[in-house]
């Protein structure tokens, strides 16, 4: 039994007798009113970045412009600190929100173990026939709904456009271009080509997947991090750096990435439209127009970005579950998707929004749907969000040279196996 729920139904079901039996208009314990008015307090952990909360903020507290009588309870919660601090919230039920977004990694182990209600089946049914089909699959587990996507994204190539054409390259398709056009950017301007996160094991994606690899085989429950593939990866990240196409940072990855990227000490980056917002404040892109973003060069195989993106669930042991669910469906709504696409450069989840004009006629939208649509759906197994950190250390040893890739692939793989169990 999910945790939470007992009690959440015992009290529901001492408010539903209150009212049958003629009881007054107090908030029942589901966040409704007598006669089905919404009432009550939503807390919403919201995991955006720092250029991205003022608007969801706002958005959010606009909600009760639709029901006057609930109360939005907004919280930034780090992202870097979110997944363990709202497990530690969902298990314990003390403080928890009522509603939280997810990373879309993060749906599978909330749900199995117990932390989220069920989304209701008339909602589950409009995820299914009115968002994007990869979209609406992170937010399921053993075939059952229990997220509803508020954003997709992927990974993309950042670049400066004038650096580039100083230095006389076009943006790299590969990354044997990369290495190429990074002696010319070199010799013209004396700096670097790409920063590349080193302290981030989602940055190590593109590299496997660009080499035909994947971290693991969901259907047959092998660990394939360390498989040929996977060590060409870590080989990869290693070459940039040591070759000096790329520079990198073992700590504090995002924030010097981007301070390289906004002053011109690095030509390009990796990154996703969350990065659209802050990139545009930057010294270098006062002239928007000097933001160009191609596809993730391509590795010997192929070019492969994540699928990435955020869901909105609620807790399983939530006091208000038909305002809170009632608050996911507005965040989900059309509407709200459109305004966060036209504030923030953000993909929307929703089918029918990308024919809308503030969608279809935003520049980055423009680059990053079909990057989507061609991304690299992850695992969504319970386990997916604890790989990354063991990913992390022998990442960031490999590209940094404290470890050799194929000792790198060799650790990645115990550890995964470690937390797979019975895995082959």
């Amino acid at each position: 039994m999910r945790r939470g729920i007992a009690a959440t139904a015992l009290v529901a079901t001492l408010a539903l007798a209150a009212t049958a039996c003629g009881g007054d208009d107090k908030d029942a314990a589901d966040g409704t009113k007598a006669g089905g008015e919404l009432s009550g307090t939503v807390t919403w952990w919201d995991t955006s970045n720092d250029a991205e909360k003022a608007s969801f903020q706002k958005i959010a507290e606009a909600f009760t412009a639709k029901h006057p009588k609930v109360t939005v309870k907004y919280v930034n919660v780090p992202y870097g600190d979110a997944q363990n601090k709202v497990k530690n919230a969902f298990s314990s039920g003390s403080d928890a929100p009522d509603v939280i977004r997810a990373d879309v990694g993060w749906v599978a182990d909330f749900a199995s173990l117990g932390y989220l209600d069920e989304v209701p089946a008339e909602t589950a049914k409009k995820v299914d026939a009115e968002f994007l089909p990869q979209a609406a699959a992170s937010g399921k587990f053993e075939g059952k709904t229990y997220a509803v996507p508020q954003v997709i994204d992927s990974l993309g190539l950042f670049y400066n456009k004038k650096m580039l054409a100083d230095a006389g390259v076009q943006p790299p398709k590969t990354l044997a271009e990369l290495k190429t056009a990074a002696e010319a950017i070199k010799a013209k301007t004396g700096k670097a080509a790409l920063y590349l996160r080193g302290d981030d094991s989602y940055w190590f994606l593109p590299l496997i997947y660009g080499e035909g690899g994947d971290l693991v085989d969901a259907k047959n429950k092998t660990v394939t991090v360390d498989n040929e593939a996977g060590v060409k990866a870590f080989k990869t990240a290693r070459d940039l750096v040591s070759s000096g196409a790329a520079i990198t940072n073992a700590t504090d990855g995002y924030t010097n990435m981007q301070t390289a990227f906004k002053t011109g000490e690095a030509a390009m980056m990796i990154n996703g439209p969350w990065a659209v917002a802050d990139t545009y404040a930057g010294d270098q892109f006062k002239d928007k127009a000097n933001l160009g973003i191609a596809a993730v060069p391509a590795g010997s195989a192929k070019a492969g970005a994540p699928q990435g993106g955020h869901d909105l669930g609620v807790y399983a042991g939530s006091k208000n579950t038909a305002a809170a669910h009632a608050f996911v469906e507005y965040m989900t709504s059309q509407e709200v998707q459109v305004q966060s696409t036209k504030e923030l450069s953000l993909l929307p989840t929703r089918t029918a929004a990308y024919e809308l004009p503030d969608v279809k006629g935003n520049e980055m939208v423009q680059f990053f749907k079909p990057a989507v649509d061609k991304a690299v759906e992850r695992a969504w197994i319970p386990e997916n969000g604890s790989l990354f950190e063991p990913l992390k250390v022998e990442y960031t040893k490999a590209i940094t040279g404290a470890s050799s890739p194929e000792d790198a692939a060799k650790a990645a793989g115990i550890e995964f196996r470690k937390i797979l169990k019975g895995w082959k």
